[in-house]
């Protein structure tokens, strides 16, 4: 009876792998497809880009000053260049700093710091559009800056911000304890733990946030059409109206007649998101293997 007993057990334990088996087995199917659907996707997306926008390419679209008859995008390029870095000077003191203090000087467990991540998490679900909706009705109207330069980087500013937090702050967390505590040990005191020790080695993180940052910079027209307008000069003053280039290729889709030149745009558009992810990423790798070596 005893062996009968154990014979059963058995039985069931092999069934019960066979079947682990079997869901590991599918699980596993369901995976690759999905990441093989995902590459599809993004391969058409990109071959159909490039098919179309590629022939429709001139020398007149990069022309310095923009007319109706070569519907440069070289402002646009300029613009977007201006918002990139004038978005991530606003932006990344202040999300490092917030991040820096939810890590290492507010209290676990505080309400303060419960209601800074709901808002983070809140205001990082938002759509651009709502963004733009408030920046027209407080930046341009209320506070009289109008269509204009300065009027879409705070914009931008707002809306990368709760991302540059988020990525920072999970970077700082991931950052030992063994690090704070060996600075400690030695005499450091917070702010030089804080600089010297634990922002070196989350770099890569930041990093990570500032990249994913750019993208949405580069890649938002909803929020920059209500805020900065459309006008297809180049912003040489921050209270001057320009267009970026998600925006210049909106609008000439919207105005029906230059087709082939948004198409053109988008390439441009396409190839500059890769040269910055491409260029970033090579940071990240190069700041990475110097940690290492320090």
């Amino acid at each position: 009876m005893v062996k009968k007993i154990s014979e059963y057990q058995q039985e069931a334990n092999d069934l019960r792998v066979i079947h682990k088996d079997k869901l590991s087995t599918v699980l596993n199917l369901l995976v690759k497809i999905s990441a093989f659907v995902t590459m599809a996707v993004l391969v058409i997306m990109i071959a159909y880009i490039l098919i179309t926008g590629i022939p429709n390419i001139t020398l007149d679209q990069f022309a310095l000053e923009y007319n109706t008859d070569n519907v440069s995008m070289m402002p646009a390029i300029i613009n977007t260049l201006l918002y990139t870095v004038l978005s991530l000077l606003i932006a990344l003191p202040l999300g490092i700093g917030s991040a820096i203090y939810l890590v290492e000087y507010a209290k676990k467990g505080s309400k303060f710091v419960e209601i800074v991540r709901l808002t983070t998490e809140t205001l990082s679900g938002i759509p651009s559009i709502i963004f733009g909706l408030f920046g027209y009705l407080f930046l341009c109207i209320f506070c009289g800056l109008g269509y204009s330069l300065l009027s879409g980087v705070i914009t931008l500013s707002i809306i990368i911000l709760p991302l540059i937090m988020r990525t920072t702050e999970e970077a700082l967390r991931a950052v030992p304890d063994s690090y704070r505590e060996g600075s400690y040990g030695l005499g450091a005191g917070k702010v030089r733990t804080i600089f010297k020790i634990i922002l070196p080695s989350a770099t890569g993180g930041i990093l990570n946030g500032i990249i994913l940052s750019i993208g949405r910079i580069v890649g938002e027209s909803a929020a920059l059409i209500y805020t900065a307008g459309t006008l297809p000069n180049i912003a040489i003053d921050i209270m001057q109206s320009g267009r970026s280039l998600s925006v210049h290729m909106y609008a000439l889709l919207s105005e029906g007649l230059y087709t082939n030149q948004a198409y053109a745009t988008a390439v441009v558009l396409l190839l500059m998101v890769m040269m910055i992810n491409f260029a970033s990423n090579k940071i990240v790798k190069h700041m990475g293997g110097k940690n290492e070596q320090n």
